[in-house]
């Protein structure tokens, strides 16, 4: 069973990538009219997936979220590849990961809470 520190160090971690995904989608809609602009996506969840698989000791501190241009996007007529629609869905899909990570994040409190409470009854 995973110790309490690594759920929470996986919870910060996960919240950290959230808010820059988050960042960058509203930079992508932003800039959906801008000649040029091609959009940004985070990458984290490759990088978790390998950082668990390695046999070296886990430090989610040297895991974190990267911005990079995926370009496998179409462009439009101006060079800008920011598609409305997809950036929407993201921003839905963004928002319920880190409502569940907050309500992880808060079971957990409520749990070290209660333990505490338990210990001085």
């Amino acid at each position: 069973m995973a110790s309490t520190d690594s759920i929470m160090d996986l919870l910060d971690a996960g919240m950290r990538a959230e808010g820059l995904r988050q960042k960058a989608v509203a930079s992508n809609i932003a800039n959906i009219e801008t000649p040029g602009y091609r959009r940004v996506d985070v990458k984290f969840e490759q990088l978790l997936a390998k950082a668990l698989q390695s046999s070296d000791s886990l430090d989610l501190e040297d895991v974190e979220p990267q911005l990079y241009q995926p370009r496998q996007t179409a462009t439009k007529s101006n060079g800008n590849d920011v598609d409305l629609e997809f950036e929407v869905g993201e921003m839905v899909k963004n928002s319920i990961r880190q409502k569940a990570f907050m309500r992880l994040l808060s079971k957990k409190y409520r749990q070290i809470d209660s333990a505490i409470d338990t210990g001085h009854a």
